[in-house]
């Protein structure tokens, strides 16, 4: 089976010295009380509500004041949707730009050999340019997205069945409307799933009526188990980002937005380059903050002096 590029990355850990870290907890060991407030649930979105209004259920099952959702996906659409609760809202953004990937039904509006329907499935995997749909919510401008791969697997009449693995912001009504100009007699989309989002996939969710059981299983029962598998800790949000692993003394200067330097760092991932978003992570593995690179894995390692990293965004929960 195909993967988004991450998926096949074979990264390597450089550790510039051993070291242990006293500042914070494993992730897996947080309290449930933590997890509500700094964790993530993947959804299966049912086909009706609107991405906002699955996010605010879950907001409602959980009893908590905030939570985010990555990745609209619109009310007929269903599938993988990561919602991110409490201050894990501030990681949304790591997972909007991940690659994602969907199952789509689409109706041809004529028959066509199979072998003209691979033929334009090939061309327009790759580099494709979109024109976004009327009603979005970006400027409607022509944009590149890059498709990452195809896969067919049925063909029943005029109807096609396919995988897909994108860019994040890929419209795939559009690239179904755009494959049918493309074969000549149009097409439109019947059905849609999503199956990834980032380092999540279908296997990872759950529905609202399991949330809400496991909830109360823990709050009227006092069993916290199941509630404890379904909500992830955070990090697993980023585990697709390059990452470098700070001291605990680098950290207090990370918390209060003070540029990463070399230093600091005790260990890294192998393949990171200048300008390249890296995750910023404690001893324990807990994330501290997203930030720019400014030098290769390579000069990083070999360094001892001056800036790793432009920090972006703070984003370890100060209380």
């Amino acid at each position: 089976m195909n993967q988004l590029p991450f998926e096949k990355l074979k990264r390597e850990v450089l550790v510039k010295r051993e070291e242990k870290g006293e500042f914070g907890e494993n992730p897996e060991e947080r309290s449930l009380k933590k997890l509500l407030d700094y964790g993530i649930v993947i959804i299966n979105k049912p086909k009706g509500p609107t991405s906002h209004q699955t996010s605010a259920f879950v907001q409602k099952i959980l009893n908590i004041k905030k939570s985010g959702h990555s990745g609209t996906l619109d009310p007929a659409v269903t599938g993988v949707l990561p919602v991110t609760l409490g201050k894990g809202t501030k990681v949304v953004t790591a997972l909007i730009n991940a690659g994602k990937e969907y199952v789509a039904l689409m109706h041809l509006h004529d028959q066509h050999k199979l072998t003209d329907i691979k033929k334009i499935f090939k061309k327009m995997t790759g580099k494709i340019k979109q024109l976004p749909p009327v009603k979005s919510a970006i400027k409607r401008q022509w944009r590149y997205r890059t498709i990452y791969y195809v896969d067919l697997i049925e063909v029943e009449e005029q109807d096609i069945l396919f995988r897909i693995g994108c860019e994040a912001g890929t419209y795939i009504r559009k690239y179904i409307h755009d494959f049918g100009q493309n074969i000549g007699s149009g097409a439109h989309m019947q059905q849609l799933v999503r199956t990834k989002a980032g380092p999540f996939n279908d296997n990872d969710m759950i529905t609202l009526q399991d949330l809400t059981d496991a909830y109360h299983y823990a709050t009227k029962d006092g069993d916290e188990q199941k509630l404890r598998e379904i909500i992830k800790p955070i990090e697993t949000a980023v585990e697709y980002f390059p990452k470098i692993w700070i001291s605990d003394s680098a950290i207090l200067s990370v918390l209060n937005g003070v540029d990463l330097k070399i230093p600091g760092i005790v260990k890294l991932n192998s393949d990171i380059e200048p300008d390249q978003k890296v995750a910023i992570m404690s001893l324990k593995n807990e994330l501290i903050a997203f930030g720019d690179a400014k030098l290769t894995s390579k000069k990083i390692f070999d360094g001892d002096k001056g800036v790793a990293v432009e920090i972006t965004r703070v984003l370890y929960p100060r209380d």
